[in-house]
């Protein structure tokens, strides 16, 4: 596939006409017809103008695709994770996180993860699933796993949710407000300070973070990714040291920081 299947690809992906793309870019739709024929190439100022209208890295638009590697955007079924998460809560005797699955399951319905057709779902159960394979069976976890999203996309309240006051803490603790250009330092500093006060929310946040880490393939920007890298660099070893010094979490911080860093360090070499 050369660059013209690839903005093809792109745009259809996304449902957008040709009309839209040239709109967008200031040209023709000749002009973007020509080049997903590969009659024309696009210019350097196109290219990257294309790759900010379809918030992807230059690369994706660019690059020769007949040697890429066939990826998986999934693992796991999401149905098996919550089938395990709900056995392993009814074993454990973890009311609230049985709760708390169909509560999520419910909130996020109709919902896919960005630049995927994966239900969003996936996201709070591979948490949930993350914490039990690292042997920690704690109903405020794991609950506040599955539920950490909810108030900032799926609108709603604190007060509806089905569980107790602590998970209901942890969950205000992970939920962010919206940020823009001029204020966001200034929101995401406070945010993080306030969780890293918190070995609960702190140990959630991380697996956060790295979920989120292995998604950036999925399409993001370069500037996007940079970003999620500088972000990361900056705020977790804060939340790593308040995991790592919370005697029962001791396991825990080591494997997730070695799995924030090996995945950074990897994107690193890649951009």
């Amino acid at each position: 596939m050369g660059i013209g299947s690839n903005i093809k690809g792109l745009r259809e992906d996304r449902k957008y006409t040709q009309e839209q793309v040239a709109d967008a870019l200031g040209v023709s739709f000749q002009a973007v017809s020509s080049w997903e024929r590969d009659e024309y190439k696009p210019d350097t100022e196109k290219l990257i103008r294309l790759a900010e209208f379809f918030d992807v890295s230059v690369s994706a638009i660019a690059e020769e695709k007949s040697n890429a590697f066939k990826t998986k955007e999934a693992i796991y079924d999401w149905e098996h994770m919550k089938t395990y998460v709900k056995t392993t809560a009814r074993n454990f005797k973890l009311p609230n996180t049985l709760k708390a699955v169909d509560y999520a399951i419910k909130a996020h319905e109709g919902q896919s993860r960005k630049h995927s057709s994966i239900p969003y779902i996936y996201h709070p159960l591979n948490l949930a699933c993350h914490a039990l394979s690292m042997g920690i069976v704690d109903d405020a976890v794991i609950a506040a796993c599955l539920l950490h999203d909810v108030i900032e996309d799926c609108s709603v309240k604190l007060d509806d949710l089905p569980v107790d006051d602590e998970i209901k803490g942890l969950v205000s603790l992970l939920s962010c407000e919206k940020t823009n250009d001029q204020n966001r330092k200034e929101i995401i500093s406070s945010y993080y300070e306030a969780i890293s006060g918190n070995p609960k929310a702190s140990l959630i946040k991380c697996m956060d973070r790295c979920n989120n880490l292995t998604t950036m393939p999925w399409g993001l920007s370069r500037d996007r990714i940079y970003r999620m890298i500088k972000e990361t660099e900056e705020y977790y070893p804060v939340l790593l040291k308040t995991i790592k010094d919370t005697t029962e979490y001791n396991n825990a911080a080591w494997l997730l920081k070695y799995q924030m860093e090996s995945m950074l360090d990897i994107y690193k070499r890649l951009l």
